[in-house]
């Protein structure tokens, strides 16, 4: 891999515990007296957390100038167990995914490809770059494979910790990989792990619901879980019709069985702490009162913060983490993972912040003394100044009017749907595939001669990075 090896340092105490009794230690204090007002909410509520993290994530290298840097990992991971964060939940090496976990969504083809193309013998396999959408954004490099295995596999294992009843929270900031699809990557992202988690979810809990805070629509776990009533898919995101991936329109709210279940909360640039966080409570608000869903998988990409790299809002550190915090109030099994964050100084005190309101934890501001401690300068704070930098064109008006077709639409679902349940769904993996690929399956069987195409495919509009687009030039 690129990156050379790091071993991480831990702090003085055994890293799989759980010491949940009385005080913190520290200078660290559980948070308290929890507003009520804030929708359903269980006080005083005391979560089983479950952590998952592997030394080596944080070492693979999407290339110099690529803007998705694994290296956030590690100083996240480093923060965390400085707070000394580790004390107040299980952590856990998981062990990496196996060919047929991924293969329960993925493609054969597709992960034939992924399995077989290195840096090294890339130009023997160039012939097949445009058939998987490889290129600038989605790049081959060292260990690819593995990196895939490494954190699918984290978040396969978080999803049966909950189900198992053996966690209340899981947390695997490895994962968040929301672009990618069926037969291709896209986004900087290889293998869907949170499609793979949802549906280890979905063969315990009658309904599971998917929420999104990355700047980028979650288009891979919407389109996977399209046409079903059993997933409903949440995200709050910047859309205009071209910034990446173009897609998270209002309009588009499911089909068949799942018309009405994809909810999309198309933002403007800029918006702000205070219209971000009413707006996602109220919501969400309604969400849970009308889905009532039996699990919750929370993307927390972090390029949703103010000053992010390719980001574009003004969302600080504290209303990043109040949307964490608003959810696990509810007390519903919560699957909390990673996504989007290039600023990855920016991305690993948020990660870290939120790492702590899943412990229940107040975190001090001023952060631990670490090996990586030079990239939080000049301040070294949990809370850096990060909003005010783009102008707020989400007006009073738009967000109203934005909240209110949200709440139309639920109220067209008439409460949650009823699904009968077996030891294990019969077809777990049927929903996952309109009817049109239905057809062509069936197709296949009668000619196997012919060729299947690859139907719905379609070109991403390109992140931008090294360009006027960039908010971080100098940054690696």
């Amino acid at each position: 891999m690129g990156r050379k090896k790091e071993t991480i340092v831990y702090p003085s105490g055994t890293i799989s515990t759980s010491q949940r009794e009385g005080s913190m230690g520290s200078g660290l204090e559980f948070a308290s007296n929890l507003d009520s007002g804030d929708g359903n909410v269980v006080e005083h509520y005391r979560p089983r957390v479950s952590y998952y993290m592997r030394e080596q994530a944080g070492n693979f290298h999407y290339g110099k100038q690529h803007p998705m840097k694994p290296h956030r990992l590690t100083l996240t991971n480093h923060l965390v167990l400085n707070y000394g964060l580790h004390k107040y939940m299980d952590v856990y090496e998981p062990r990496t995914a196996t060919e047929e976990e991924i293969r329960e969504f993925h493609a054969e083809d597709y992960i034939d490809f992924l399995k077989r193309v290195t840096p090294d013998n890339q130009l023997e396999m160039q012939a097949c770059f445009s058939d998987f959408n490889i290129g600038d954004d989605c790049p081959i490099f060292d260990g690819m494979w593995d990196f895939c295995r490494i954190y699918s596999g984290a978040s396969i294992e978080a999803a049966r910790k909950l189900v198992s009843g053996t966690a209340d929270i899981a947390v695997n900031w490895m994962g968040g990989l929301h672009h990618a699809k069926k037969y291709e990557p896209s986004g900087f992202c290889y293998v869907n792990d949170i499609v793979l988690a949802i549906l280890q979810l979905l063969r315990y809990y009658p309904r599971v619901l998917y929420v999104d805070i990355d700047i980028h629509h979650g288009d891979g776990v919407q389109e996977a879980f399209y046409n079903t009533d059993r997933v409903m898919t949440c995200s709050f995101h910047k859309y205009n019709g071209d910034f990446f991936p173009g897609t998270g329109a209002i309009d588009e709210m499911g089909s068949g069985l799942g018309k009405f279940f994809a909810v999309n909360v198309p933002l403007q640039d800029g918006i702000d702490d205070r219209s971000y966080t009413q707006l996602f409570k109220t919501i969400m608000s309604a969400v849970m009162e009308t889905f009532k869903p039996g699990a919750i998988v929370l993307q927390c990409g972090a390029d949703s913060l103010g000053l992010d790299r390719l980001g574009v809002f003004n969302l600080s550190i504290a209303a990043h983490g109040e949307c964490v915090r608003f959810m696990r109030r509810f007390g519903v099994p919560m699957m909390v993972i990673g996504g989007g964050g290039y600023t990855i100084r920016n991305v690993a005190r948020c990660w870290t912040f939120e790492t702590g309101i899943v412990c229940g934890a107040e975190l001090p501001s001023e952060l631990p003394n670490t090996i990586y401690k030079d990239f939080f300068g000049p301040d070294y704070s949990l809370h850096p100044q990060l909003s005010g930098r783009v102008v707020n064109h989400n007006s009073k008006a738009y967000l109203n009017a934005l909240t209110a077709r949200i709440l139309e639409q639920l109220r067209y679902l008439k409460g949650a749907p009823s699904v009968q349940m077996h030891e294990a769904p019969p077809d777990i993996q049927g929903f996952l595939d309109d009817q049109e690929k239905c057809d062509r399956d069936l197709s296949a069987d009668k000619h196997k001669e012919d060729k299947e195409d690859r139907m719905g495919r379609r070109e991403d509009v390109a992140e931008f990075y090294e360009s006027d687009r960039d908010q971080d030039l100098d940054e690696e």
